[in-house]
């Protein structure tokens, strides 16, 4: 059996995509801990108290995630936004996770400001044939 991720984040401001794709998550068993944001701000902040240790180390509810999804469109603050204060978080902390941009859009300029990015580009839905090659991509990265 494969090792379990450490997490995984949701981000997407649509309740029924977290809850599918929490649910395809389960079935493949992929990680125990799963937490979902409706909005890139949310998620930064989340993100960036963890990797400042700036959380109670005892609470189950924070986490370093190995694999993050993350939706374009979203209000308050969009994926790029996100990506782009993501990217300024310690490289360190960074390492180790795979960042997947799932997105409806296939629009050229989407997938042209994309590539700035170290990220996976994924449009939905989000099946496992996506996710377990995300996990190939991650379980390269720690091997290598």
């Amino acid at each position: 059996m494969k090792e379990k991720l450490s997490g995984v984040l949701l981000i997407d401001d649509d309740d029924t995509t977290n809850f599918l794709n929490q649910r395809l998550l389960d079935r493949m068993k992929v990680t125990d801990n799963v937490r979902t944001f409706v909005n890139g701000k949310q998620a930064f902040d989340y993100l960036y108290n963890v990797s400042n240790n700036n959380y109670e180390t005892e609470s189950s509810n924070y986490f370093k995630p190995e694999l993050i999804f993350l939706d374009i469109n979203m209000p308050v603050m969009d994926g790029f936004e996100m990506l782009e204060l993501y990217e300024r978080l310690n490289a360190d902390f960074r390492s180790n996770i795979v960042m997947a941009v799932l997105t409806t859009s296939t629009h050229p300029q989407d997938t042209a400001n994309f590539k700035r990015y170290n990220a996976e580009y994924l449009t939905k839905p989000l099946t496992a044939e996506k996710v377990n090659a995300l996990l190939q991509k991650l379980s390269e990265q720690k091997e290598a």
